[in-house]
């Protein structure tokens, strides 16, 4: 991999060369600084006075340096006499030299090289703060990589509460979502195949028996209105199959991913699909005539399958078996909540399937094709019911039998 490749020593090199040129020019700056100090700064003054104390000259003296010898000052008298002052170089033991810690540093090259051996300390300080961050982001990387090339079960480590643990977080999500959709998906093709395999199969069966020419008028009758209720079985389970591709394919969480939401008259969709099955329909008192904002083919599916499942596994032939009662509560911010429930007298849901009966394809102990149903209706109705920001439940119906409880609010 080229340099530039490589974030951690790109990161480590730009902070380095910034505290490079920061500390070269600081050096060029206290250099300019201490030059034009030195260039302002007055000369010495010199007074000579005799024994008595009396002034005898005063003259502002030439400085200058003696090598071996010190500094000399050249003082010009009243009378036209120059003298000489000059200041011998102290000699200091060996071991007393050179001991002052800021003498090095008054000098401009020790100043720069200072500043250069603080930059080097923070360049070796920064490198493995920023190579920590940079192997993270190399981690996250590689396990992108990796659940680009088809291993879906790739996870991230999620360390820290900073935006690089946020954003492994949001990959782990979307890739348990991504995983369970394709399960999902998978899960629906092997079982529509097999559900399709044996209407097709009576279908071609009715056929042959009529190509035969074996059956009587009513023969005829009767493989015609099952090759018919086979067809319409057919027919019901790819309209099933494509809305649940349908709902799994769209976001859950985006009201318009649907097409626009309306205004639905809750309680007249359902009137209408009591009255198609024969179901008794009642309205709590408490529940005000408010209206649902909703999808109306999708809510009329909810209540339909609902109302047919109760009919053809729980519901008999006495006319009040099935009932659908809808009310309205307060939800925890004040709005209207609309609850459904659909109950029967049947033998009831076990314990152990109340959550498996949502479960796409799932039918429970004992039933069997010629009941009806494709094990599409109820998983129907937990996808609507979630995409109207509810949830469906099963209950025990008091009395024996079972009861659908579905919650739903406008978006």
């Amino acid at each position: 991999m080229r340099l530039h490749q490589h974030l951690y020593l790109r990161i480590w090199l730009a902070l380095t060369a910034v505290i490079v040129v920061m500390t070269l020019l600081l050096g060029w700056l206290w250099r300019a600084q201490w030059e034009h100090e030195r260039a302002q700064r007055p000369g010495g003054v010199v007074v000579l006075r005799d024994a008595a104390g009396q002034e005898i000259g005063r003259a502002q003296a030439r400085r200058q340096w003696v090598p071996g010898q010190g500094v000399e000052f050249e003082v010009p008298l009243a009378d036209g006499q120059t003298l000489t002052i000059q200041l011998p170089r102290p000699s200091r033991p060996p071991h007393a030299r050179n001991t002052d810690p800021f003498r090095f540093i008054q000098s401009f090259w020790g100043f720069t090289t200072l500043l250069l051996l603080i930059a080097v300390a923070v360049a070796l300080g920064a490198y493995p703060v920023v190579r920590r961050l940079t192997q993270r982001l190399e981690v996250l990387q590689q396990g992108v990589a990796r659940w680009g090339e088809g291993r879906l079960d790739t996870r991230l480590p999620v360390q820290g509460q900073d935006e690089v643990a946020f954003l492994a977080e949001r990959f782990n999500a979307a890739a348990d979502r991504v995983q369970a959709l394709l399960a999902s998906h998978k899960a629906l093709l092997a079982n529509a195949s097999h559900e399709l395999r044996s209407p097709l199969a009576r279908i071609r069966m009715g056929l042959e028996l009529l190509a035969s020419g074996t059956a009587d008028a009513k023969g005829r009758e009767r493989q015609l209105a099952e090759i018919s209720r086979n067809i319409a079985e057919l027919d019901q389970l790819i309209d099933e199959i494509l809305l649940a591709s349908r709902l799994d394919l769209t976001d859950p969480n985006d009201p318009s991913a649907l097409g626009a939401a309306e205004d639905v008259d809750l309680l007249g969709l359902a009137a209408e699909e009591c009255a198609r099955v024969g179901a008794t329909l009642a309205v709590a008192d408490e529940a005000p005539p408010v209206l649902l904002r909703g999808y109306p083919r999708l809510l009329r599916r909810l209540l339909r399958n609902l109302l047919e499942n109760a009919r053809r596994h729980g519901g008999g032939p006495a006319p009040d078996a099935v009932s659908c009662t809808l009310e309205t509560v307060p939800d925890v911010d004040g709005r209207p909540l609309w609850r459904i429930r659909v109950a029967d007298t049947g033998p009831g849901v076990p314990d152990a399937y109340k959550e498996r009966v949502f479960e796409p394809f799932f039918r429970l102990p004992g039933q069997s094709e010629r009941e009806g149903g494709v094990g599409l209706g109820l998983a129907l109705v937990r996808a609507i019911a979630r995409r109207h920001r509810g949830d469906v439940r099963c209950i025990d119906q008091p009395g024996g039998g079972a009861c659908f409880v579905v919650d739903l609010k406008s978006w």
